[in-house]
């Protein structure tokens, strides 16, 4: 039976369980698709994947698609996503990296660029790949190209190493010691050639590492640091070495989470803030009279304001990396975050990358005396529930009985990306969105104080899940 390739494809990648809803057979006809849906006949195309154990068969059988339809591949091997996107700007060529990022073992997926890390989502392409693969799974052949592609190899660990310290210079930073939860996914092998010594010179950076070997059956804990369960063991090494803060990284590498000197979690939206405040800087300087920021909608209201209040102009929009990246370009933005930690620049093709922020943020406490959790005090002055997440059958009518009980004349509603009710008399917002790559409801809750978070997340769960 053929295999129904909506089941996996989703807004802006591709993600399911291997044998499943992801096949070898699914696989090439992708490559094959991805070729002629973006005319990549005669041209270069980039294929990588990370450490779980369908890759290798995976990028095998998408180069075979690509190489078919007349593609000439350049496989780059085992990379971090934003590997991919590094190569994908500096050679501006397409490409794909097979990784389900920090979902569970049993699924894999594909990240898709065109030339120049432009994302492909399914307003740009990815449902068009979708269909006419679907219609080679269907006929049962994928038909050859005059003359097929040729394969080539290379290895872009060192490249991308060499680029990303061109960007931040750590070099002047006081010593630190730095425990770097890689969860056995990429991080382990993109880790020692960034911060440590494995491809370049030594940094003022002691490394601690935890759970670096490669191994995508996550034998320690999953590869999902948004969870706090998965920052247990990385909160206990900060304090039993002494370290001056920890770096968690998802499976692929291309988020990136924080925990202070003592522990503590440090919000994405708090090295939203303290990387906008940076980028505008360094910005300004170079003579953009008022730099771009982008943030999505779910970001703490303390983002906006600090870049207003430093001179650079904040732009909302909604969750997901291919709509940042579009809007990245479209208003020539400098820097953008998201809640979720991914961390899109500029001068990395406005594509995201975890390593950069981690390497922004170590710099920033390199450059001055006092710890990390007083340093990311001003960047985070209200209260956050963090992502809440609910499974709930009727999505839409949980939606509606929460908007019909709390809307009125001081609440404003808004639908940019889910639901949006604030209150700025009471000094309150919320968010309420389903997700687009699991079946849950996400509740986000921000307020003046954690009394009035409490409060309004309390009500508007009781509302959901009744």
């Amino acid at each position: 039976m053929t295999i129904d390739l909506s089941a996996s494809f989703k807004a802006y990648d591709v993600r399911g369980i291997v044998g499943e809803s992801i096949t070898a057979e699914t696989v090439r006809a992708t490559g094959a698709a991805f070729v002629d849906v973006l005319d990549l006949a005669g041209r270069t195309v980039l294929v990588g994947g990370d450490m779980r154990p369908s890759s290798p068969e995976f990028m095998d059988a998408f180069a075979e698609g690509a190489l078919r339809r007349g593609a000439d591949v350049l496989k780059i091997g085992l990379i971090s996503t934003d590997e991919l996107y590094y190569a994908s700007g500096t050679l501006d060529a397409a490409g794909v990296t097979f990784t389900a990022s920090h979902n569970p073992a049993e699924y894999n997926g594909m990240k898709m660029s065109k030339a120049g890390a432009v994302p492909v989502s399914s307003e740009t392409g990815l449902y068009d790949i979708r269909d006419l693969a679907q219609r080679y799974l269907d006929e049962g052949r994928i038909p050859a190209a005059p003359a097929p592609g040729t394969v080539t190899e290379r290895d872009v660990l060192a490249g991308y190493a060499e680029y990303l310290r061109s960007l931040v210079d750590l070099s002047g930073a006081r010593p630190l010691k730095v425990v770097v939860d890689a969860g056995n996914g990429m991080a382990g092998l993109t880790t020692p050639a960034v911060l440590g010594d494995a491809v370049l010179p030594a940094l003022p950076l002691e490394i601690v590492p935890l759970y670096f070997e490669l191994d995508g059956t996550f034998p320690n804990h999953p590869a999902n640091p948004l969870e706090p369960e998965n920052l247990v063991d990385l909160q206990r090494a900060v304090q039993e070495h002494g370290a001056d803060l920890g770096i968690a990284f998802d499976g692929d590498a291309d988020r990136c989470f924080v925990v202070d000197e003592r522990g503590g979690t440090v919000s994405p939206s708090a090295v939203t803030a303290l990387v906008a405040e940076r980028e505008i800087e360094r910005a300004r300087a170079e003579g953009v009279e008022t730099p771009v920021i982008i943030h999505n909608l779910i970001t703490s209201r303390a983002v906006p304001e600090l870049v207003t209040a430093r001179g650079g102009r904040p732009v909302r929009t909604r969750v997901g990396h291919s709509f940042i990246k579009a809007v990245m370009a479209q208003e020539s933005a400098v820097f953008g975050g998201e809640h979720s930690a991914h961390y899109y620049f500029r001068d990395f093709f406005n594509a995201d990358t975890g390593m950069l922020a981690a390497m922004h943020l170590l710099a920033a406490l390199g450059e001055q005396e006092r710890p990390l959790s007083e340093l990311m005090h001003q960047y985070d002055p209200y209260a956050a529930s963090g992502e809440v997440n609910s499974t709930v059958e009727d999505k839409e009518g949980a939606v509606r009985r929460v908007v019909d009980a709390l809307a009125g004349r001081d609440v404003v509603v808004e639908t940019l990306d889910g639901t949006t009710l604030s209150c700025p008399d009471e000094g309150w917002w919320f968010n309420l969105r389903p997700s687009n790559t699991e079946p849950f409801l996400r509740l986000n809750v921000e307020a003046k104080d954690a009394e009035t978070m409490e409060r309004v997340r309390d009500r508007v769960l009781e509302l959901v899940r009744s």
